[in-house]
């Protein structure tokens, strides 16, 4: 848990596990404590349920790396405890290399990127910098991104994962009991 206490309270487990059921919810979501708040309204939980759904198992389309990686980097960029964290286990899970999350920290000196992730870190911060992607940065994700779907998913998966830092801090969601924040070395942005 952080220091700080959440703007709207968690559900208990077994109210967010009811909620969940009764809103179509994943009983894997129910537990987190982002669910613990969203499913307060059920309306809102069930579509960001979806998304996230889309986006992470069903129908996605850009490769799970790429999207990992631009969640890293939103959150070490937006200072997303709860997002860096949380993705930093979804990526390891993915057998996504340490050292190339945590390059996502200072992407533009790292060696350990390929091309095609260099490409989205860098769609990536010109969205959260300014609003969109460049054409020279489109261009660059295009090369690697042979899809509309994939390239379509690249924009969605920077907007969703923005919302959601942007979600994430300004309730002040707290990190689940007994999860190392920040890792693999604690040091935050």
């Amino acid at each position: 848990m952080t220091d700080e206490t959440p703007r709207v309270p968690l559900l208990s487990m077994a109210e967010a596990a009811a909620a969940a059921a009764k809103t179509g919810i994943s009983e894997q979501m129910a537990p987190l404590s982002v669910f613990r708040v969203l499913l307060r309204h059920p309306d809102v939980a069930r579509e960001l349920a979806s998304t996230l759904n889309t986006l992470l198992f069903q129908g996605n389309k850009l490769d799970a790396r790429l999207r990992e990686l631009i969640i890293m980097r939103i959150g070490w960029k937006t200072k997303s405890l709860y997002e860096w964290t949380q993705h930093w286990r979804v990526a390891r899970m993915l057998d996504i290399p340490e050292a190339d999350l945590v390059a996502t920290r200072d992407w533009k000196n790292a060696s350990c990127l390929s091309d095609a992730d260099r490409a989205i870190l860098a769609a990536t911060d010109e969205t959260l910098d300014g609003g969109m992607i460049s054409d020279a940065t489109w261009t660059a994700c295009a090369a690697h991104l042979k899809t509309a779907e994939e390239r379509i998913e690249l924009v969605v998966a920077i907007g969703n994962w923005t919302l959601f830092s942007q979600l994430l801090k300004s309730l002040k969601i707290p990190l689940e009991d007994g999860v190392v924040a920040w890792p693999p070395d604690g040091k935050k942005p």
